[in-house]
């Protein structure tokens, strides 16, 4: 008995060692980008992205409605942060915007305090092309070993991805729905 209990240990040591060596070799820095054309003016769209009240409007993440939020800073723009804290589909953690340019780049701060500790820059850029603005939404950040290993496991980019497409495709109907903003 206790020699089936040693093979079946180096068996689950042998699986351990595998899995973390494989994850030690996944990248340091995680980025996940995602872009969509809309119909408007970046002038239309920037406001939706630089107010963080504004871009709860839209986002993805909004997912529970009991999720307490807490704005500081200014209305809008550079300083502008939101706090929050929500069940466990959305988590606890805070958004700043670090920078703005009217109206073409918004960089945030992205602090995750749970489900899994994280910190990562968020950009939006947004590039007119005739009536059409190229929006695109990026996010980076430092990948700790536990988020190497659920990478084995999890796509982070097809999740995470998918709920920027979401997103955008929100944003992108919030503005093609009001004549007025795509004017």
């Amino acid at each position: 008995m206790l020699e089936i209990a040693l093979y079946v240990a180096l068996g689950l040591a042998a699986v351990v060692a595998a899995v973390l060596i494989l994850a030690l070799r996944r990248p340091d820095i995680m980025k996940i980008v995602r872009s969509t054309e809309i119909a408007g003016s970046p002038e239309a769209i920037f406001p939706l992205i630089d107010d963080l009240r504004q871009f709860s409007t839209w986002s993805p993440f909004e997912k529970d409605p009991a999720m307490k939020r807490t704005y500081s800073g200014p209305d809008h723009g550079q300083g502008q942060r939101m706090d929050w804290n929500g069940n466990s589909e959305v988590g606890e953690g805070s958004v700043t915007i670090l920078s703005s340019s009217a109206p073409s780049r918004v960089d945030m701060q992205l602090i995750m305090l749970r489900p899994m500790r994280g910190d990562n820059h968020v950009t939006f850029t947004l590039v007119p092309n005739g009536r059409l603005t190229k929006v695109t939404w990026a996010i980076e950040g430092g990948v700790p070993l536990i988020a190497k290993v659920m990478q084995l496991f999890i796509d982070m980019d097809r999740m995470c991805g998918a709920e920027f497409e979401k997103g955008l495709a929100n944003l992108k109907a919030k503005i093609e729905r009001s004549p007025a903003a795509a004017a």
